[in-house]
């Protein structure tokens, strides 16, 4: 789909559709007499993504205009306005519409606001359907375009940004609806060195030799049991007029690319969906991708630990004991809480590789889901300070999270008799023991953990993206970066 900004009158654009946002309970001033009966029968009040098709609108050479519910003026933010752009996207290609306008106005036609709109189209634009043998009756839109009438500052360089940050989380899309037999972690990190070779960043992949060398025994332990060999992705940014300050951002992502809950075997009702197990580290690959564009002021390193959970005879069972990169000894109760023993190698090489501010994503408990739903990420933090950047960043970027607790007192379910701590802490706040697990290995490095089980995929669509990967975490560890202070 082409991308394009046009800053010409509305009575100059043209097309097949052009997109005018509507408030509640304020009528479009612009077309108000062109949609006066439109308003004044009650088919269009601006309810947030209704939308109103009129057709050979009066005074205008596009051919269709779209009235897009927009909700209440006074909730609309940039955050709004990527949805709404996706959703009325989404109703027009539907239609076999080719080519579509969105119009920006008044006090949304800034940079940000373009930027919202260009990734609301390109994520709306995104069908999982890449298997499919007969793509019948398949509606593409070729051209969207972004009308600022008379323009402004920084609209171009906003138009791009938007391109490179959606794009990018579509890459993520992508990678976690590749099935587990067409993604293996061999494969995961083939398309992470050829995005970095792209991109002109670096990536390095440490084998299973090399994890031995070191001794990551709590990462190696989980892939006993595949015959697919684990990989450690690295990927590294660095700014070419050198980084401005000390910080230097670790992105950690738990790159499961099918959990089968090993020898603690899951139930196979929804087993197929495990897939989506190495979400948090697609989220790395898609945000190196796009830091790569953006150019941040300072340092990204992402490490993604990429491995199979197979109960194969040599999977490792409950009760085994594994000696973590750190030296920390872990008795593995459930096998099945192998994310977070994953994660405990790659946060303690993080810090080996300089890394001075850590942040994970992994869809890692079931607890979280149970917690808060679909809606919000949970956010684990083990300080202030840099907890409350990625809640701003998450903000901005219209990702939702909500901070969890993590007090200490919840640390006696991880005790062990036999080795430093368990991998699990019983059922009662599962989230919250599973990151305190991972905060053991991040020690005293400022560390967020973001579960995102609940939000890294859709069972079913929404009216701006379709139903699958979601491509969460994307822009959020992408705001952080550029807007590192």
């Amino acid at each position: 789909m082409q991308i394009h900004l046009d800053q010409r009158p509305v009575e100059a654009l043209e097309g097949d559709a052009l997109i005018a946002l509507t408030f509640e309970g304020k009528a479009n001033e612009r077309f108000k007499d062109t949609l006066s009966d439109v308003f004044a029968s009650g088919e269009a009040t601006g309810k947030i993504f209704e939308m109103t098709l009129v057709h050979q609108p009066r005074g205008l050479k596009v051919k269709r205009l779209l009235v897009a519910g927009a909700g209440k003026p006074e909730k609309f933010t940039s955050a709004e306005l990527r949805c709404v752009a996706g959703a009325a996207l989404r109703h027009l290609k539907a239609k076999s519409l080719r080519a579509v306008t969105i119009l920006l106005e008044s006090n949304f036609a800034g940079p940000d606001h373009v930027a919202a709109a260009v990734e609301g189209a390109i994520l709306g634009d995104y069908e999982p359907d890449r298997y499919k043998s007969e793509k019948k009756d398949v509606k593409v839109v070729d051209r969207f375009t972004v009308a600022v009438p008379g323009g402004g500052a920084g609209l171009d360089t906003a138009l791009e940004r938007g391109r490179a940050i959606a794009d990018s989380q579509n890459l993520t899309r992508d990678l976690v609806n590749e099935p587990a037999n067409r993604l293996t972690p061999t494969l995961l990190a083939e398309r992470a060195r050829a995005m970095a070779a792209e991109q002109g960043i670096e990536c390095e992949v440490l084998d299973r030799d090399r994890m031995q060398q070191l001794g990551m025994g709590s990462l190696l332990g989980v892939a006993m049991g595949s015959a697919e060999p684990p990989a450690l992705i690295v990927l590294r940014y660095r700014p070419a007029a050198g980084a401005t300050g000390a910080a230097h951002l670790g992105l950690v992502g738990k790159g499961v690319t099918f959990d089968t809950g090993g020898i603690s075997i899951k139930p196979a009702d929804g087993m197929e969906k495990m897939k989506y197990d190495m979400a948090g580290g697609a989220a790395m690959i898609g945000a190196m991708r796009a830091l790569a564009q953006l150019k941040p002021p300072i340092p990204v390193t992402a490490l993604i630990p990429a491995v199979e959970n197979m109960p194969g005879s040599r999977a490792q069972r409950p009760g085994d004991i594994v000696t973590a990169l750190s030296g920390k000894t872990i008795e593995v109760i459930n096998t099945d809480a192998e994310g977070r023993l994953i994660l405990a190698d790659a946060l303690t090489y993080a810090k080996r590789l300089g890394c001075t501010h850590l942040v994970d994503a992994a869809t890692l408990t079931g607890s979280i889901v149970v917690a808060l739903g679909h809606v919000n990420i949970g956010l684990f933090g083990s300080e202030d300070p840099l907890s409350e950047k990625v809640l701003e960043a998450s903000r901005a970027a219209g990702e939702k999270m909500w901070r969890m607790p993590l007090d200490d007192d919840y640390k006696e379910q991880l005790k062990s008799a036999f080795a430093d701590m368990t991998n699990v802490g019983g059922r009662p706040g599962g989230a919250i023991t599973a990151a305190l697990f991972l905060k053991e290995f991040a020690e005293e490095t400022p560390w967020v953990h973001l579960d995102i089980a609940g939000t890294a995929w859709l069972d079913d669509p929404k009216p701006y993206m379709s139903k699958g990967p979601s491509g969460v975490g994307v822009r959020t560890f992408v705001n952080l970066a550029m807007n590192w202070r």
